[in-house]
């Protein structure tokens, strides 16, 4: 089993979302298989505790103009890991120390990666002379 085309499309906005943001080592499992509630796990790293939080808040407003509601929440207070549950997908931001020490990356390592596609913005045309 795969994650579901609404996954990915809700995926592609949480990923855009954090990238704007300038989140770092941004990943995508699909977790299908072992888990009944999700299909994807999207985990990224912010700088400090006001990145994280600044990461976590504009996914939740991209994914609430998108139809998507937050079921859960969770650490937006501490800044050091937030989880966002929107259903589909489940978003993990975390702080650099954190996200090594909870290592999720390997504990769902057998799940499949799922590449992001984040939107690259347009470079101003040049003004012909």
């Amino acid at each position: 089993m795969t994650a579901s085309p609404r996954a990915n499309e809700l995926l592609s906005i949480v990923a855009n979302a954090a990238d704007a943001k300038q989140a770092t080592d941004m990943v995508a499992l699909d977790v299908t298989g072992p888990t009944p509630y999700a299909d994807i796990f999207f985990l990224a790293t912010g700088r400090n505790e006001r990145n994280v939080q600044s990461i976590a808040s504009e996914i939740e407003e991209k994914m609430i103009e998108a139809g998507a509601k937050p079921m859960r929440r969770e650490g937006r207070a501490e800044g050091r890991w937030i989880l966002l549950d929107f259903g589909h997908v489940v978003a993990h931001i975390f702080h650099e120390e954190d996200r090594l020490y909870y290592s999720l990356d390997r504990l769902w390592s057998d799940c499949p990666v799922i590449p992001l596609k984040i939107a690259t913005k347009s470079e101003p045309e040049a003004d012909s002379v």
